[in-house]
């Protein structure tokens, strides 16, 4: 099953990453607990709306982009999940006794 806070946290931890800041230096500009934002980054907890825009705005990332990546996100993990259909033959030959 998919969880979107798992999806949103990893995006959140990813960018961080790729920027070069650490856990501290982004909780302290989004004024947010270095162990919530670690919480939030791990899946664990999910942020509110507001606390989530703080976040985003410490990444220097517009929050729709943020949501964008997620989004995309899950919808790989569902493409990855979905049933296949398995083709099924409809003619079958009826055979009787006689």
């Amino acid at each position: 099953m998919i969880l979107l806070r798992q999806e949103l946290g990893d995006v959140l931890r990813e960018l961080r990453q790729e920027q070069g800041r650490t856990l501290r230096e982004v909780s302290a500009e989004a004024k947010v607990s270095l162990g919530y934002l670690s919480e939030i980054e791990r899946g664990e907890k999910e942020a509110s709306s507001e606390l989530l825009a703080h976040i985003c705005d410490a990444l220097g990332m517009p929050l729709s982009q943020t949501l964008s990546l997620v989004s995309q996100r899950v919808a790989g993990v569902e493409a990855l999940t979905a049933p296949v259909p398995l083709p099924v033959k409809t003619d079958r030959a009826v055979v009787s006794a006689a």
